[in-house]
């Protein structure tokens, strides 16, 4: 299909959980709608997920793989492609495949989500999505009452030091590069009343054993037994071709996502954004959400539109 030119009513870009459920909606709808896919769940290194209602303990991949099947039933078309670029027209959007396909739509849906950029210590990201963890909500159930660590990248892992609390009584917090004297008084205060013991120092790296993580060695070889250990990533949204576009963006301290309004609606009309494009905390099931609505709002806009300009003719 290289060099070749379709046309649709919508074009939805990522294909994870918004994606595919902007999709499902639309093709429902009879919408002719493409999903352009690149492959790279932000959730892939995760045995499971949890928190979604019916869904709870079912795998990302086969969650992915049911989502494909039932877009199919319906018309939707998805392809394994990279949207290398997107450029607004008169009346549509030329979005430009790293295949070098070029396709047209009405109307663009952006899940392009965001990725991950875990701290430099030897065997984070090898056990990340194991024993390495970042969300409690996600994965405090299945580790819960072992002996956390919290790998600090910056004040703000205090808070998810003492919420995950909740899941075990046993807590480290390895501040890792941060100083005591970059916590606020109240941080120290909280961490105390919840039990937490804080350990300074930077941490060298993860011990394990028997293919599990056993403990947390400093930089000044003392090793502390630890069982699971959850940090904070850096999160990287993924909204280049939505700046392309000109969409604002709002700054926050995990990064600059996506302005939508209460239906993923862009400040570019005619381009609607749903999942980790539009915030760092949205789960499975929120963006599922959200792309429902950006589907929902998409089909009652074209319909409008043509409607008024068959009216005007």
């Amino acid at each position: 299909m290289t060099g070749t030119t379709g046309s649709y009513e919508v074009v939805v870009i990522g294909g994870g959980a918004a994606g595919l459920s902007a999709a499902l909606v639309l093709g429902r709808a009879r919408r002719r709608t493409l999903v352009v896919d690149a492959g790279e769940p932000r959730n892939a290194p995760a045995a499971h997920m949890q928190g979604y209602l019916s869904r709870d303990g079912m795998s990302p991949a086969e969650f992915l793989a049911t989502g494909r099947e039932e877009i199919a039933r319906y018309g939707v078309e998805l392809v394994r492609d990279r949207a290398a670029d997107v450029t607004r027209g008169e009346d549509d959007f030329a979005v430009e495949l790293a295949s070098g396909r070029t396709v047209r739509a009405r109307r663009l849906v952006v899940t392009t989500g965001l990725t991950d950029e875990l701290p430099d210590v030897p065997g984070v990201a090898e056990r990340f999505g194991r024993d390495v963890l970042h969300c409690p909500y996600c994965h405090g159930w299945e580790v819960r009452d072992q002996a956390f660590g919290v790998l600090a990248t910056g004040p703000q892992s205090v808070h998810q030091a003492l919420i995950v609390t909740q899941w075990s009584k046993d807590v480290t917090f390895f501040l890792h590069r941060l100083a005591e004297r970059d916590l606020l008084d109240d941080d120290l205060r909280r961490l105390a009343a919840a039990g937490v013991k804080v350990v300074p120092g930077a941490v060298e790296g993860l011990v394990v054993g028997d293919d599990r993580l056993t403990g947390v060695r400093l930089a000044d070889g003392t090793v502390h037994d630890r069982e699971v250990v959850f940090t904070a990533p850096r999160a990287v949204p993924q909204t280049g071709l939505l700046q392309r576009l000109g969409a604002e963006l709002n700054e926050t301290p995990f990064g600059a996502y996506a302005a939508v309004d209460a239906t993923g609606q862009t400040t570019v009309p005619g381009v609607w954004a749903a999942g980790n494009a539009t915030g760092f905390a949205e789960q499975v099931v929120n963006a599922a959400s959200g792309g429902y609505r950006a589907g929902a709002t998409i089909n009652g806009e074209l319909l409008m539109s043509d409607l008024d300009a068959a009216v005007q003719v």
